[in-house]
């Protein structure tokens, strides 16, 4: 199977895949608290997210994580957990998901190439200013394997920060990997070499 892995800076992200317990609990919580509250606004309530919501979420989410199975990995900022989530996901290429990304709007084509990346050449789109006044902003890094599709999506509650905390989502796209597991079989081409 197909798993996400990568090499993101300690100092500035928190990963919350496989934060079980008491480690990582107080950004999930708060990072799952900005995300409702998002949400919120993006639907017109103007209530912030709730904290019973918060906790609830914050404690299924690792659990909810460790069942993916390396297939999605979320990270939040380490020094406010509130401003940024991002969150990587592997997909197999189904005609159904490229159907699905052909038919998204307009304002989606926006893209550039992204290289660096172990993953080849991607693309990135940047919303600081999303096409809805209550969307939150956010980058969305996507990369096409041929048989996968790997995407990395950034949101930040704070339009103003954006800018200056988006070198940093570069940094955690260029440190994506796929892993497949892999069963080596002998057949009888197989070469063996004596250690000796």
């Amino acid at each position: 199977m197909t798993r996400l892995s990568a090499q993101p800076d300690p100092s500035r992200w928190v990963p919350v895949t496989g934060s079980f317990g008491l480690r990582g609990r107080r950004a999930r919580k708060k990072a799952i608290g900005m995300l409702l509250s998002q949400a919120n606004a993006a639907f017109g309530r103007e209530q912030p997210g709730s904290r019973v919501a918060a906790w609830a979420m914050s404690q299924a989410l690792p659990a909810l994580m460790r069942r993916a199975d390396g297939r999605v990995l979320v990270w939040v900022w380490k020094g406010d957990p509130e401003l940024l989530v991002a969150m990587a996901q592997v997909q197999e290429l189904t005609p159904q998901l490229r159907t699905m990304r052909a038919s998204m709007p307009i304002e989606y084509d926006d893209t550039e190439s992204f290289t660096g990346s172990p993953l080849g050449v991607g693309e990135k789109l940047e919303m600081p200013l999303p096409p809805n006044p209550r969307q939150t902003p956010f980058a969305s890094y996507t990369w096409d394997t041929g048989t996968h599709l790997v995407t990395l999506t950034a949101v930040v509650s704070d339009r103003e920060r954006f800018g200056t905390i988006i070198p940093a989502v570069d940094d955690l796209a260029r440190s994506l990997r796929l892993v497949d597991d892999l069963q080596v079989g002998e057949g009888p081409g197989t070469l063996r070499i004596d250690p000796a």
